[in-house]
């Protein structure tokens, strides 16, 4: 995989993140429900997300990649009362996850990424999974949202394609 690659798929990314975003900040959508229909409620959802592609993120930046930076907390959803909260705290990830990732040649994407102990997979592998991770999340929230009448539309890759072509 491409470093341009890599961008595309952030892209896209955030693009699903930002129509999620704004699904959810419609009036009489709820951030939290004590019986969610999917493993999460919205909130703890969104979160997460945020959550796994800051952590990765610092994770992958440090010269050991064998574990988390010891520092780092999960990042708790009592800390993000308001889809504000959550827009503004993932602004600033994204600016940072995007100029990490421009600083990556296509040789170390395809270079050992030192995360496993036994077995190194290239470093675009774990890239690759922070994106499919959040597919799966947004999928989730999707699903939320669309059960409170506030669907973020579609958001599969093509719709985000067609939307660059527009731009």
């Amino acid at each position: 995989m491409q470093q341009s690659d890599v961008l595309i798929l952030f892209g896209h990314l955030y693009w699903i993140r930002d129509r999620i975003l704004d699904a959810a900040d419609e009036e009489g959508v709820p951030l939290t429900d004590p019986r969610p229909a999917t493993i999460r409620d919205l909130r703890t959802t969104l979160i997460h997300e945020l959550d796994v592609e800051w952590s990765w993120r610092r994770r992958l930046q440090q010269a050991d990649r064998t574990d988390f930076p010891r520092h780092d907390g999960e990042l708790d959803p009592e800390d993000f009362p308001t889809i504000d909260s959550i827009r503004e705290s993932w602004r600033e990830d994204e600016a940072e996850m995007r100029a990490w990732l421009a600083t990556l040649s296509d040789d170390e994407l395809a270079g050992p990424c030192g995360v496993e102990r036994m077995t190194s997979h290239p470093l675009w592998f774990h890239l690759q999974h922070v994106y499919t991770h959040g597919l799966q999340q947004f999928s989730d929230a999707a699903t939320l949202l669309s059960r409170a009448d506030a669907s973020p539309g579609e958001i599969d890759f093509l719709e985000y394609a067609a939307d660059l072509a527009r731009t």
